[in-house]
């Protein structure tokens, strides 16, 4: 494909999606919904069922920038456009001016949305014994049950801002910040005016569903993912997914196979590994590279795994136990890797990994909409170039972990994989009466788990197992969701990443890939779902979580990317253009 011009395909999909605004515009029937996460545009505009917008997407391209008209004026009273590339230099006045108008017309824009509900998935109501809600670290009675007087407690702070310290504690533990979810910031949607589905109920067959995918990710661990093919336990999950009355995986012809288990369902998801490049590739950072080959635990080091120690950390107890560290360093080769992985990264740690391996092939990568694209002239730098592209990668993650402990703490606060294990292991352990589909009951992944570890608990990767928040959305998902939507919209999607790596059967060495194409933006949705489901195999997060929590990232960096553009004066930017974890053209 000619890297010196946009491509033909994105230059239709360009022209359909300005062809299908235009009909919205006009209320013609013809138009196709445009989805953003779970929302359409049409939904949007209407304020359809209550959900009025997921980060105002259906606005997309609606905002005028410099005002009403788009246009300002300098002190001669010519006007211009901002983007036009003939913008006249400004006096200071005129200057401090239009720097005002843009953060007013951002400002306003945000304001004269029509504020979203929040529905939830009514667990919190259903059960006064608050089993479908999460309460770790909270007070618990020896049946695994919260005390219910704390829970309110909990509640009256969260929704009428109380002190946060009147809420009684059960042990050490203490809640991950739960100021955050009321926090403001200065760009892009307000964190309270995102909005998501619900989460599946706790006695509906997609959660039984995703709590018997939980329970095989841990009994498949320490599977190789380039042995799931041959793997007899990988088949067997397989077959038992595919049973299932709801399960939202991947499948072929609707069937799971070990070619779909465990993988997400965006475009690139299935070509190739199980692993995305972009966490196996050389990390050019400076005058250093970086090889990415991590400390992993041993094999068999789960946790969580005894009623008493269970309990024990549901009242905020510290875990009796550590992980066992590997002597060698690995790439990742199999879940309990992955797990590990997603346990100790840092904020942003793979937006900006991902970024300087992208930028290291320089222009040949770059989004054709890129304004300096082909210039002989001037490059990018400031804008367009290496430090606009780390700037935006990184910009988006905080307000990406408030939106989604909003939801976590304000909405609607969903139990953990592990509370649920509790449940289960009480349901036929001590002849507990909760309601938990007969999908899970009757799978045999069961019987496995209780040869296995002797309790139907689900293992954890981690000694203390989730963090002390809620679980929907995953935290890690929108974060990364939010860094990959920055890079797909900088980079070209269709570019085919040059000497691809897997490692080898140990984990201790790199071997050239063969096999199909693999393009950035399939690589980068892969990156996505390895870190959001490398915390599904670790055991703190359901499917949903992932899912939710990705799009709810997409839907931040969005509105951030919509509030930057209009501060760059470039005359051939025509926007932001990339693919939603939906396989939707977006333009902003």
């Amino acid at each position: 494909m000619c890297r010196h011009c946009e491509s033909d395909s994105r230059e239709e999909r360009k022209s359909e999606q300005h062809q299908n605004d235009r009909r919205e515009a006009d209320g013609d029937s013809r138009a196709e919904p445009r989805r953003y996460g779970l929302v359409t545009r049409r939904q949007v505009l209407a304020g359809a069922g209550g959900l009025a917008a997921v980060a105002a997407f259906g606005g997309a391209g609606l905002r005028q920038a410099g005002g009403a008209g788009g246009a300002s004026q300098d002190d001669s009273g010519d006007e211009f456009e901002k983007g036009s590339g003939n913008a006249p230099p400004l006096n200071a006045e005129a200057r401090r001016e239009e720097a005002y108008r843009i953060r007013v017309d951002a400002a306003q824009y945000q304001r004269d949305l029509s504020a979203v509900e929040h529905p939830d998935n009514g667990d919190e109501e259903r059960y006064d014994n608050r089993i479908g809600s999460y309460s770790k670290g909270l007070p618990h009675e020896d049946d695994g049950e919260v005390n219910p007087e704390a829970y309110n407690v909990l509640l009256d702070v969260l929704q009428n801002g109380g002190e946060s310290t009147s809420i009684p504690m059960g042990g050490v533990l203490q809640l991950d910040n739960p100021e955050a979810a009321y926090a403001f910031a200065f760009e892009g949607a307000d964190s309270h005016n995102l909005t998501m589905q619900p989460a599946p109920e706790l006695a509906s067959a997609e959660t039984a569903g995703e709590m018997v995918e939980a329970y095989w990710q841990g009994l498949t661990r320490d599977v190789a993912f380039a042995d799931y093919p041959d793997d007899e336990l990988i088949a067997e999950a397989a077959t038992d997914l595919s049973n299932l009355e709801t399960f939202r995986g991947p499948k072929d012809d609707g069937q799971v196979t070990p070619e779909t288990i465990f993988r997400g369902v965006e475009s690139g998801e299935l070509t190739g590994p199980y692993v995305s490049q972009f966490v196996w590739k050389d990390v050019p950072y400076g005058a250093l590279t970086l090889q990415q080959r991590y400390k992993v635990p041993v094999a068999g080091d789960d946790f969580m795994t005894s009623y008493d120690e269970w309990l024990s950390i549901q009242r905020g107890e510290r875990p009796s136990g550590e992980t066992e560290v590997d002597t060698e360093q690995r790439y990742i080769r199999n879940g309990r890797d992955l797990a590990a992985l997603v346990h100790s990264m840092y904020p942003s740690q793979f937006g900006i990994s991902s970024a300087l391996i992208l930028l290291s092939y320089e222009n040949r990568a770059l989004s054709p909409d890129n304004p300096f694209f082909g210039n002989q002239t001037d490059d990018g730098f400031a804008t367009f170039g290496d430090p606009h592209v780390m700037d935006l990668v990184t910009r988006v993650y905080n307000d990406a972990l408030k939106a989604a402990w909003y939801q976590k703490y304000l909405v609607h606060r969903r139990l953990r994989p592990e509370e649920f294990g509790g449940l289960v292991h009480n349901v036929l352990d001590s002849d507990a009466d909760y309601p938990i589909h007969g999908d899970l009951l009757d799978s045999p992944v069961l019987e496995r788990v209780y040869d296995q570890q002797g309790s139907y608990l689900l293992s954890q990767s981690y000694p203390e197992g989730s963090p002390a928040h809620s679980a929907y959305p995953s935290g890690h998902a929108t974060t990364i969701g939010a860094n990959i939507t920055v890079l797909k919209a900088c980079f070209d999607e269709d570019f085919v990443i040059p000497d691809p790596v897997m490692p080898n059967s140990d984990g201790t060495e790199l071997e050239d890939y063969e096999g199909p194409d693999l393009t950035v933006g399939g690589e980068l949705n892969k990156l996505a779902s390895n870190i959001a489901y490398g915390r599904n195999i670790a055991g703190v997060h359901f499917r949903s979580d992932a899912q939710a929590g990705m799009r709810l990232g997409e839907a931040v960096a969005v509105e951030v990317l919509r509030d930057m553009k209009d501060t760059y004066v470039k005359g051939d930017f025509g926007g932001f253009f990339f693919t939603n974890f939906d396989g939707e053209v977006v333009e902003i």
